[in-house]
Order: C-alpha cells, then structure tokens, then sequence
C-alpha cells in the first residue's frame, strides 16, 4: 500500500482555528483536503437546513410538481415504481408517506430481482395501466427507459422519472425527468441519490401546495420527519457525503437515532442496536442498509417497504425478523461465492490482467455486487461479476477510482443484451455464449487504461500527529467534520515510529487473525488493526501507523481507539 503524505498548510490552518473556532487538528484536515478560507470550511461544514439548495433549481421540477398537483387535486391514481434496493425502497417509502400525508394513498410497485430485473418493463407498465393509474412516478430507475415510457404514454400514463444514473444521449418520453446530471441542471450537488432527488421533489411539492394555500385546513407535512430514509439511501448507495448530501444526512442520522418510525426502531433491534442510540453513517452502511437490501437480493423487496411505512412496532417487528433471517442468508451464499470468486481471480492476475470479468453457473445474482466489491478490496483491480443462469448472464461491476466502469463497459456494449450504472459501479445482461469475449475486452480495455500504478492501494494520509496531539478533545473535534462516507473520508492520520506491544486476537470465523497492540508511549490508547495478524513481525522494532481515531466504551468506560488502516517498520 501507498501512502500518500499530505501537504503542510500552516497558516491556512491556522486561519481556520482562529476565524472558526476550529480544533488546530480539524484545521489541518481541512486545510488539507482544500478547504483553506474561512468561506470554504464554513460551508463544507453548514448543517443548517436552510442551506439545502432551492429544489426548483432542478430542471425539470416545476413540470413535476405541476402533474403532481393536478393528480392531487383530481384525485387521479398514482403509482410509484421504485429499485429494489436501498436507494429504490426508501424513495419509494419517502414519497408513499409523504402523499398520504396530503391525503392520497398511492399505489406502489416493486419489481422482483430475479424475475423481472432492473427497471421498468413493458409488463408492469401495462399492468400499471390496467390498473386505473394516471401517474406514473419512477423512483431510482427510469432515465435510460424510452420504450417503456413509450408505452406508458400510448397507454394514457403520465411519466415522472426521479432518478440519479448516468444520462443517455435520449431521454425518455416522461412528462418531467428529475436528474441532476441532465444537461442544463443547475441544482449544484450532482451526485444525490434517488431518495435525495424525491426529497428535493416533496419540497417542491409542499413549496406549490403552500403557495396555493392547499394547508389552509390541513396539517402541513414535517419533511425532517422523513430524513432518515434519505439518510438510509445516501449513506448505502454511497454518493459523495457533499453538499446537499451532507445536511440531509447529518439530520437524518438524528432522526434515525431518536428511531421514531416503527419500521427503523424495528430494524435497529433486529441489527442489535439499542433503539435510542446513536446511529453513524457506518452502522446504516454495515447494519441497516444490508438488512433493507437482502430481500430485494434474495426474496421480495417490497418487505422493505412494507417495513419503512409501518404505522406500529408490532406490525414492523416480524418484518424486520424476515429481513433479518434474508441477510443472515445472503451472507452464507456471499461467503462461498466469495472463495470461488476469489480462485477465479488469482488464476486471471498470475497472466497480468488489469481488470476481471469472473462467472460461473449458479452464481446468486442477488449477492454477486457484493462479492465483486470484496475481490476489488483484495486485488484493486476492477472486477465483473456474473452469475449463470438458463444461458443467460446477470452482471454487477466495481471498480477502482483510477477507472470509469461505465465509459468501460460502453466499449463493450455490443455484446450485452443491456447495461448501466455510473463511475464506480454498474449492472449488466449477457448471454452466456458472449462472456468470453467479453472477458477479452474487458482486459484488453483495462490494459489500455490503468498503469501498474494505479493498481496499487492507496492511503490517503490527512496529518502526521505525535502521541500529545491525541487526546479526546481532539478526537471529538475530527468527529464533527463527519457524516462520513464517500467523498467525505474519515480522516487518517500517522503516528511515526512507535513501540508496541503486540498480541493477536483469534478471528471468530476461524479467518485471519486481529493485531492488537498496546502503545508504549500511551498507554491509554488501544489500536487494533482487524485482519493484520499477519503483520506480527513488523512490529519487533519501531513502526509507523496510519490509522483513523475513534472511541470505545466498555463497561461503561469511554477510551481512545485507533483502528489502523496500515502499518510499516519505521524509517
């Protein structure tokens, strides 16, 4: 691994701590990662509603917002057609709660994983349409649906599409397209998830029906309220914790801590977190969101939904079990998928190939983005993952930062019956007899593409500290710069040549072991570095450590804790 030291910023920092108020600590960090005026950490830093951007700064929203009212008013039929992911499940639990609190009770549709796919399909839209629906509301799909929404215009549905994927060159044929990347968009936090986007729409659309006075005898909808699914899909479809992004999610993590809605204090328990403790954006990414997803990967993704618009505890409890007892599943198929991913891969690096495209039959398509995320982890190399079945190959892709999935696979789009996704990640259809050409390409276009470089891990180090500069002042100081996640890193920090006093921890699974190790120059701080057991022999002499900086309670007791990211014998 490579760490990359980061540059020293005295007097920006310095500035900071003096016209902030900041820890001198936080102000390093900051004044690290480009925030060096006072103008520019203040507003990285603004929690404040009232910050959000205005949503009609979203092209497309007042087009929207006007079919919305008019539904309203008429008491048209509306259905909201969301993914059967996180991201998918809680925008359409968003917008359901939010209607029925204007009085309508809209229909919802969640398509199945594996017997319908990803996105609207020509069924469901007549479906839908059959139903009596006038509305259609697609919630975390939809921009790359032209003949789908085609259809449901011929069939007499009007079309929004709420959604933050990649925009093709043509749109479909919706009466509004909510998406800040569509060309003239000016809402300036780009990367929203679904759920961010059917915020901004149910701020619109309590904006116009104030306006109109539509509250005049009706209670008005408290949007806080629903931060925590906007919270939920952010932290879980892991867009940049930016902008917009930060303030939905500092007040939604608020309110997923203080668990008012039945649904997540159900959830918590099940995920064994006390109902009125604090939730961090790791415990959603690692305890809440999985639980959400696993039925949509394996089962029915509507338990989800069903979960997040429970109006009582009792009713969400035995939901949250079968969510629990889905994930608990997923993680048994993930493990031995998993072990036969990973000897796919080894085989593919030993001839020097700078992506992988691995398949085999059988292959759970529900689990299979996961699995590919754990072989990036081990190899950094970006890696495609397909799952066989009936001749026909359903894909999830991770990748790297140094390399564009989607701009990838488009070079290979030839061979796919469809694809889509972004940057970072993406989906596609294969059939079967096509995998090994496209394997073919896939490495031949990372050859071109990454440098040997860019295949080696990273650790991006925010400050060298020495043992006086951690105390919990400090520690408390970093954590204020939170939520993080995705563009908002915790920060990493480096003690240099240190004594330790190691010892390894068994791993409860029987895998790789955990380094534990007692600092001799404080003796009061704990670092583990968890499936580093076999870094032992480093630590005979004096180590550098990079680590991120947190606490632990045991038995009541608060102490420091470095969890380390890496470590190296000392210079």
């Amino acid at each position: 691994m490579r760490w990359l030291m980061p540059e020293v910023h005295p007097e920006p920092a310095a500035l900071l701590a003096a016209e902030l108020g900041l820890h001198p600590l936080s102000a390093r960090v900051l004044a690290h990662r480009g925030l060096r005026t006072p103008e520019a950490a203040s507003a990285f830093l603004s929690d404040r509603l009232a910050d959000l951007p205005d949503p009609y700064r979203m092209k497309g929203m007042g087009a929207a917002v006007d079919r919305l009212t008019r539904a309203l008013r008429e008491k048209e039929r509306i259905t909201l057609y969301g993914d059967y992911d996180v991201d998918g499940v809680c925008s359409t639990s968003l917008l359901a709660l939010f209607l029925r609190e204007l009085g309508v009770r809209p229909a919802t549709y969640i398509p199945h994983r594996l017997g319908e796919g990803y996105g609207l399909n020509l069924q469901a839209v007549e479906k839908i349409a059959a139903d009596g629906t006038r509305v259609l509301v697609t919630l975390d799909c939809g921009v790359t649906s032209v003949a789908e929404i085609a259809r449901a215009r011929d069939l007499g549905l009007d079309v929004v599409v709420v959604d933050h994927h990649t925009v093709p060159p043509t749109l479909p044929p919706a009466v509004a397209v909510l998406n800040p990347h569509q060309p003239g968009c000016e809402y300036p936090t780009k990367h929203l998830c679904a759920a961010g986007v059917a915020f901004n729409l149910c701020m619109g659309l309590r904006k116009r029906l104030r306006d109109d006075g539509w509250f005049a005898t009706r209670k008005e909808p408290n949007l806080k309220a629903l931060m925590d699914l906007v919270a939920m899909a952010t932290v879980a479809d892991v867009v940049p914790l930016t902008g917009a992004n930060r303030i939905l999610v500092h007040h939604g993590l608020q309110e997923l801590s203080a668990g008012r809605r039945p649904g997540v204090r159900a959830l918590k328990e099940v995920a064994g977190l006390d109902a009125d403790s604090p939730v961090t954006a790791g415990q959603v990414g690692y305890r809440l969101g999985p639980r959400i997803n696993a039925a949509g990967r394996l089962h029915d993704a509507s338990l989800g939904l069903q979960l997040l618009c429970s109006d009582t505890v009792d009713a969400a409890r035995p939901l949250a079990q079968m969510l629990d007892r889905a994930n608990a599943e997923r993680q048994g198929l993930e493990s031995s998928i998993l072990t036969e991913a990973l000897a796919q891969a080894e085989e593919i690096a030993e001839r020097g190939a700078r992506g992988f495209v691995l398949y085999a039959d059988g292959w759970h398509p529900g689990v299979i983005g996961i699995v590919a995320s754990r072989v990036v982890e081990r190899f950094h190399r970006p890696t495609v993952m397909v799952g066989v079945k009936d001749g026909v190959g359903k894909g999830s892709a991770r990748s790297i930062e140094a390399f564009h999935l989607y701009d990838a696979l488009s070079g290979c789009a030839d061979l796919f019956v469809r694809f889509g996704g972004h940057k970072h990640a993406a989906g596609l259809t294969v059939e079967a007899p096509q995998l090994p050409a496209f394997r073919e390409a896939f490495e031949r276009i990372a050859l071109q593409r990454l440098t040997p470089e860019d295949l080696i891990p990273r650790c991006k180090v925010d400050a060298v500290v020495g043992v006086s500069d951690l105390d919990e002042r400090a520690v408390e100081a970093l954590q204020r710069l939170g939520p993080f996640g995705q563009g908002n890193p915790e920060p990493v920090l480096v003690l240099r040549r240190q004594v330790a006093r190691p010892r390894v921890l068994p791993h409860k699974t029987g895998g790789s072991g955990h380094l534990k190790l007692a600092l001799v120059d404080a003796p009061s701080v704990d670092a583990i570095g968890f499936g580093m057991a076999d870094r032992l022999a480093l630590t005979e002499g004096p180590v550098d450590l990079a680590f991120q900086a947190s606490f632990d309670t045991f038995r009541g007791q608060r102490r420091l804790s470095l969890k380390l990211k890496d470590l190296r014998i000392a210079a």
